[in-house]
């Protein structure tokens, strides 16, 4: 879990497939390149944070690899090399190739400038029966595809693995490709941990990036991600993507197939988020799903001995809410002299809801802890696994990456007066609990109101009529992408079918094995399920 806070759609890797390692960084083979390679003179902007530039947008219907201006970078080779030794990371990555792929910053004026985009590959086990490349993207936005392969190069042993090659790459302004890090180590603690965030809040990160990373930031939208994963596939030689994507992901892989539906080959949409929802409406929403499952939680808790809720499932859920909104005016220390605040208990209970009931028993002994004993260590180190602190005191970029790759697809619509106090309304009758901590907060999160950059990009309906059948995937009980929104993109699709997952937790495919069965059917034969299938979990 890698990403800041906690009420949105978190990197699915850990939950989908059981990838405690994204917790640590990762140097992937572009050499973490924290500035675009610039092939003309491209001046930082020197607006502030609070004056709103619009942020280029390419065409609506770009040519793609038929576009004479990007010929080059689609007939690109990739130079294949050993993935650079990572001292954090324990798994055995000697068969991992990695390389970096060069894309347009800007792919409305192509000659401006590149990026570096780092890619690695799992190369398949059995290349006389390979059926090509499988791109992945764990979530977010803001996780790292590169770390998913390297720090997991288990997790697609078995059919998949025999017959494609496992590919992570890092979208803009994640991990390896122009990391976006605008607060140093010590203010991000105090910036990620305040009770009482200022006025000014949203606005120190944003004056932050703006100074370090004003010539990227207008170019980190996913509608350009979705374009440079076009401009991969051609490098890779695939004539179709075949895709994986979890959470955040989704919405990636809804983007490709609007963009280049002729080129859609087998798409598999996990933890599914639509994009014709606001910002806003999306973080109600999420909010409502959190909400619903830490009601399941203490729910199940008080069936327990012992539980620190007590034996009263009626009054449970409102216990650990006094308790977590208390820590405001009596904060915890821990052993290492650090303190839990509200905010940061809160980010270490609701971190452990994506785990489904699986993480649940780990979660009451966290709680125990410091309800019973007013030791505060164990939701701490929830909170730093989830904000992506390791312990050093360091921090990864993608918490920054969140930020900037949400606030560049659009995310600035922000209601005001009445419009304000209705979604306020709405918030608290749909998560009194969770929301109650910061109701702003919850509602922007993040916080794209002072964004120094405007994109055109607006929610929208996403048909995907034309392409071939893509599978969507929910979760009943899936907190952070509520059930409701896989059944509204596989109808939005136009050409979809939802294949479903009783029971708790964020993303499907890595908690049953009927989910996986399905779900590799499909990526290996194009068998596609029936309408209608559910799946326990495992």
């Amino acid at each position: 879990m890698i990403t800041r806070t906690s009420r949105r759609a978190l990197p699915a890797a850990v939950a989908a497939l059981a990838t405690t390692a994204l917790l640590a960084g990762c140097t992937s083979g572009s050499g973490g390149k924290a500035a675009p390679t610039t092939t003309a003179a491209t001046s930082a902007t020197s607006a502030a944070a609070t004056s709103a530039t619009p942020s280029p947008t390419p065409t609506a219907k770009p040519t793609g690899a038929a576009d004479p201006a990007l010929k080059t970078f689609y007939g690109q080779q990739l130079a294949w090399a050993p993935c650079p030794k990572d001292p954090q990371n324990e798994a055995d990555t000697s068969a991992l190739q990695c390389a970096s792929l060069k894309v347009p910053l800007d792919y409305t004026a192509p000659a401006t400038g590149t990026l570096d985009v780092a890619v690695v590959r799992n190369p398949a086990t059995k290349a006389d029966q390979r059926i090509g490349s499988l791109l992945l993207n764990p979530g977010g936005p803001g996780g790292s595809g590169v770390q998913m392969v390297t720090y997991s190069p288990k997790d697609f042993d078995g059919p998949v693995h025999d017959r494609y090659d496992i590919v992570g790459f890092d979208p803009r302004g994640v991990a390896g490709t122009s990391p976006l890090k605008c607060l140093d180590d010590q203010a991000r603690d105090g910036w990620l941990n305040t009770d009482a965030p200022g006025d000014d809040h949203g606005k120190q990160l944003a004056d932050a990036c703006q100074a370090k990373y004003a010539q990227v930031l207008p170019f980190v939208g996913t509608r350009n991600t979705a374009r440079d994963m076009d401009v991969l596939r051609a490098a890779l030689g695939d004539q179709k993507l075949s895709y994986l994507g979890m959470s955040y992901g989704t919405y990636l892989g809804s983007l490709y197939a609007e963009e280049f539906p002729d080129r859609v080959g087998r798409l598999v949409l996990d933890g599914a988020t639509s994009p014709s929802f606001s910002l806003v409406q999306h973080n109600i929403e999420q909010s409502a799903g959190f909400e619903r499952a830490l009601k399941a939680f203490a729910a199940d808790c008080v069936t327990k001995n012992p539980c620190p809720l007590g034996t009263d499932a009626a009054r449970a859920p409102q216990k650990l809410a006094d308790f977590l909104d208390g820590l405001k005016d009596k904060p915890l220390k821990t052993s290492k002299g650090r303190t839990l605040t509200s905010s940061a208990a809160w980010t270490g209970v609701l971190s452990r809801l994506y785990g489904g009931e699986k993480a649940w028993s780990g979660l009451r002994n966290a709680i125990g802890w410091a309800m019973v004993r007013d030791k505060g260590d164990d939701l701490l180190t929830l909170a730093d696994g989830y904000n992506g602190r390791d312990k050093d005191g360091r921090y990864s970029a993608s918490a920054d990456a969140y930020t900037a790759i949400h606030c560049a697809d659009g995310a600035t619509d922000a209601p005001v007066g009445e419009q304000l106090q209705a979604a306020l309304t709405d918030l608290a009758a749909k998560a009194p609990l969770v929301s109650k901590h910061d109701p702003l907060s919850s509602l922007f999160d993040p916080d794209c109101r002072i964004w120094p950059f405007r994109a055109t990009e607006k929610p929208h309906t996403i048909k995907s009529a034309a392409a071939a059948p893509i599978v969507v995937v929910g979760t009943t009980g899936d907190p952070a992408t509520p059930y409701a929104w896989a059944e509204k993109l596989a109808a939005e699709l136009g050409n979809a079918v939802l294949l479903t997952r009783d029971g708790e937790g964020h993303t499907a495919y890595g908690a049953s094995k009927c989910i996986r069965a399905s779900v590799d059917a499909f990526l290996l034969d194009g068998t596609v399920p029936t309408a209608g299938t559910h799946c326990p979990t495992d």
